[in-house]
């Protein structure tokens, strides 16, 4: 019988295959046997449900949202690990293990192929070098999911879930919140992995919004603008978005008076709201 989170079970069950960690891909395996039960019921595995996974490793969250949702579908880059992956859950005939780059996949065609007719979630414990383009990957693309389930390095963690107009928000808090309602579920520290890594690791979850909380003239330029005003925090929210998209800096000024923020506004003073009427008042002048 699997033991997947002791680690002399895995440590044979690689011996077996040949494999050997790789830093490049961020690999740390969960052996604290209470996180992916956690994820799992988290992510809302369940009737109904089906849940696209992201690195399933060697299947220890995957063996959890198998015992739970319809079906599972789990997206491994290294392929090294499919056949680790072909003993690991050999058992649940509601799984299916796809070798490819979640970036570079349909992942509209995939949900479509396997989840027809379920509700759909991502659940996965994202490797630390691709968190925020993966999210950001699934949010932008509008992907027909209800809500995204990750494990991520506690630091981006605090960030993605913070509140926009906080210090720690960041280009990418806005982002999040602009697709979807962000918040922190519980944190995991660094010696529940093999190998352990540096850092802590926290678990949160976005619920996809069905519709953006704010109202936009042009969407592309938003982005922009958001980029701008977080790119230089130490600047003026004036002087960083007349430079980052070249506009007058007097066309600028006069944008952040008619949403009654001063001329010395940097990016801490603004909440998603006014950031989407700044980039509102922007339009003309672009």
């Amino acid at each position: 019988m699997n033991d997947l989170t002791n680690a002399a079970f895995i440590k044979a069950l690689l011996a077996r295959h040949g494999f050997r960690f790789s830093k490049a891909l961020g690999q740390n395996f969960i052996i604290d046997p209470t996180v992916c039960p956690r994820m799992a019921e988290c992510c809302g595995a369940g009737p109904g449900v089906g849940v696209l996974e992201i690195g399933p490793g060697i299947g220890v969250l995957t063996e959890q949202l198998a015992q739970t949702a319809e079906k599972v579908v789990a997206v491994e880059l290294d392929e090294r690990l499919l056949p680790v992956l072909d003993e690991t859950l050999g058992a649940f005939d509601n799984v299916r293990v796809i070798h490819g780059d979640v970036l570079k996949l349909d992942l509209f065609r995939i949900l479509e192929e396997n989840f027809f007719g379920l509700r759909a979630a991502v659940c996965a414990n994202l490797p630390y070098y691709i968190t925020s383009p993966v999210i950001m990957a699934l949010l932008e693309s509008r992907l027909p999911v209800e809500s995204i389930t990750v494990m991520v390095q506690k630091e981006a963690a605090d960030r993605l879930c913070a509140a926009v107009g906080s210090r720690d928000a960041g280009a990418v808090t806005v982002a999040v919140n602009y697709y979807a309602e962000a918040e922190k579920l519980f944190d995991v520290p660094a010696g529940s992995f093999l190998p352990a890594p540096k850092v802590n690791s926290s678990v949160i979850r976005l619920t996809v919004r069905p519709e953006p909380p704010v109202a936009l003239t042009d969407e592309k330029l938003f982005f922009r603008v958001v980029k701008s005003v977080f790119a230089q925090r130490r600047k003026t929210a004036a002087n960083s978005v007349s430079a980052g998209l070249g506009i007058s800096k007097a066309a600028v000024v006069a944008a952040l008076a008619a949403i009654g923020q001063p001329e010395t506004a940097r990016a801490e003073q603004f909440d998603l709201p006014q950031l989407a009427a700044f980039a509102n008042a922007l339009t003309d002048a672009e």
